[in-house]
């Protein structure tokens, strides 16, 4: 089944960011992603799941293990099992990305209190 933002399952989370998920089986997940400017998701990690951001619309900064990154349309960046992330928008434009997991998230997002 062809797959798209019109008809895949959709959720908000955040302060406003948009979610839709192309794919969700037990060893991988694909999501395409929309944060408005200035919005941030909360620190956290993964036990067993790798991912990797592709940014397609604007630019997002990926803190990963205490290191910043600015990831730009056209490009990706991996985090792998157990490091410490959070993709944030510090533009003033709309950032849309795709997060790629394998093997799915479920069960797996373990949350950080700074």
């Amino acid at each position: 089944m062809i797959q798209s933002k019109d008809n895949s399952k959709h959720y908000i989370w955040g302060n406003g960011c948009d979610s839709w998920i192309l794919n969700d089986s037990g060893n991988l997940s694909i999501k395409q992603e929309k944060m408005p400017p200035g919005t941030a998701e909360k620190l956290h990690f993964h036990n067993t799941a790798e991912q990797v951001f592709y940014i397609l619309k604007g630019e997002a900064v990926l803190d990963i293990n205490d290191e910043r990154f600015l990831v730009k349309a056209g490009e990706s960046i991996s985090v792998q099992p157990g490091s410490k992330h959070f993709i944030s928008n510090e533009s003033q434009d709309e950032v849309e990305f795709l997060v790629i997991s394998s093997p799915s998230t479920h069960n797996d997002r373990i949350e950080i209190e700074k």
